[in-house]
């Protein structure tokens, strides 16, 4: 197995951008069940040191890092002033920014990215600690950036319970266990992530026949036809899935939105509710279907409009 470009396979974070902070912390925190924390506003162009396609900007924006017994969540609502988030904010709109990988060194794991071909976007210190970060453009490959974090102290990432011991995770989880991403072509995503990772390619799966698959798009029974990889990292599973010719929540993703991040899911208990309960929160089915083995089910929900990214709810059959 080879070693990963950046040393290590941990996606430690999932980055939101949104436009409002604390819309969106109040909302997360409550879907996730966790300790509330505070957003706060990074320094100023002395402190930060933000340079965005290597022009230094007075970029500066509110965070707030909300963690799970899985991946952190990171969320960003830029200023106005130039900056890779701006851009995203206004080309994209809403939604998962970057993933994010703790690094032993930036400079040492930075020329490796660069000799790969993903050249820096923007780079910046921390403003809590002695630390930094490098955004490197690997949007092409990955369909989604990557974040490079080195600090000289480890990142508080231990998830804590809400105070209110009443406060429970809204779907019964705030174990985040997938991020997927709809892509074009599988084998050449899949090539990317697993040279990213240092990991060999697991094996392509096919959507399975339809009395098994069961899948109904917007109200509709379909085919709902795909091939996808799933590929294991400590933290978070990383789905790519590449649609078929038949109707499906993913074909019209990538004929909509082009690749890139479709939905993150959660296992859960007693689907059936969750789904009936998200529906009357205002948040309808997009679409369901079966494993492709009968294994199992799944349901997308419509939940953008609150958390900026599809959730799907999966429910796995005993035995």
């Amino acid at each position: 197995m080879a070693e990963s470009l950046l040393g290590n396979r941990n996606i430690n974070q999932l980055a939101f951008v949104v436009k409002d902070i604390e819309a969106a912390n109040l909302a997360f925190t409550k879907l996730l069940g966790i300790k509330k924390a505070e957003p706060f506003l990074t320094g100023d162009s002395s402190v930060s040191k933000v340079t965005f396609r290597g022009v230094p900007t007075e970029s500066k924006s509110k965070l707030a890092f909300l963690n799970t017994p899985t991946v952190q969540f990171e969320l960003i609502e830029p200023d106005e002033n130039p900056g890779t988030m701006r851009e995203f904010l206004d080309g994209v709109g809403e939604g998962i920014h970057h993933i994010a990988f703790d690094v032993d060194s930036i400079q040492k794991r930075l020329s490796i990215m660069e000799k790969s071909g993903y050249p820096v976007l923007q780079t910046g210190e921390f403003t809590s600690s002695d630390g930094r970060y490098v955004y490197v453009d690997t949007l092409d490959d990955h369909k989604t950036l990557v974040e490079l974090l080195e600090s000289a102290e480890p990142r508080q990432t231990e998830w804590e319970k809400p105070e209110a011991a009443r406060a429970q995770p809204l779907l019964g989880t705030n174990k985040v266990e997938q991020l997927a991403l709809v892509v074009k072509d599988l084998d050449a995503a899949a090539d990317a992530y697993c040279k990213l990772l240092g990991i060999e390619k697991p094996s392509i799966i096919h959507s399975g026949p339809i009395e098994i698959t069961n899948v109904i798009y917007k109200g509709k029974p379909t085919a709902g036809e795909s091939r996808y990889m799933f590929i294991d990292t400590p933290l978070i599973q990383i789905e790519l899935i590449e649609p078929g010719e038949s109707p499906s929540t993913w074909k019209d993703h990538l004929e909509t939105y082009g690749e890139g991040v479709h939905h993150i899911s959660f296992v859960v208990k007693d689907m059936e509710a969750k789904m009936k309960m998200l529906e009357e929160m205002g948040y309808p089915i997009i679409q369901t279907g079966n494993f492709f083995n009968g294994k199992g089910r799944y349901a997308y929900m419509d939940t953008i409009s609150t958390f900026k990214v599809i959730i799907e709810l999966l429910e796995r059959f005993d035995g």
